[in-house]
């Protein structure tokens, strides 16, 4: 049977702030961001399995975006946790969402950390392919495992 690759799309709204940036990014601002994620597989041959003839079930892989990506970040305030403490204590005083990351929350390291969260989770017949998450209109960063072996 031959390798099959399926993609399932998501979105969520986030800000975030890039600490020590040298451009407007450094303030707080959001984003409608797109994420697509793509699997790779072979459809299943077993005839006794509910899920014949797919890679993997497309709600199967929407849970699992889900739990780790998108209740994570969708409306988050997305931080570096380098930014002075104070600052971020006053930030969780005063917003309900504040999520810390032990990195600069750009789209490019972004992208790494959910393709991270994302294969751990996935059934071991499948793998992660690639990962698209887009900024704005004009503007992603891809992460594909063909490039990180």
């Amino acid at each position: 049977m031959n390798n099959i690759r399926i993609t399932k799309e998501f979105s969520f709204e986030m800000a975030h702030a890039l600490l020590g940036y040298d451009g407007p990014c450094r303030n707080i601002h959001g984003h409608s961001y797109e994420l697509k994620v793509t699997v790779v597989g072979k459809p299943l041959a077993d005839r006794g399995n509910p899920k014949l003839g797919m890679v993997m079930d497309f709600g199967d892989l929407k849970r699992i975006v889900r739990r780790t990506v998108v209740d994570v970040f969708d409306h988050a305030l997305v931080l570096n946790s380098d930014m002075p403490a104070e600052s971020i204590d006053q930030l969780k005083q005063n917003f309900e969402k504040v999520t810390v990351l032990p990195y600069q929350p750009t789209s490019e390291l972004m992208v790494i950390d959910f393709a991270d969260r994302i294969s751990k989770e996935l059934p071991s017949h499948v793998k992660l392919f690639s990962v698209l998450l887009r900024e704005t209109g004009t503007s992603y960063a891809e992460w594909f495992a063909s490039d990180n072996h």
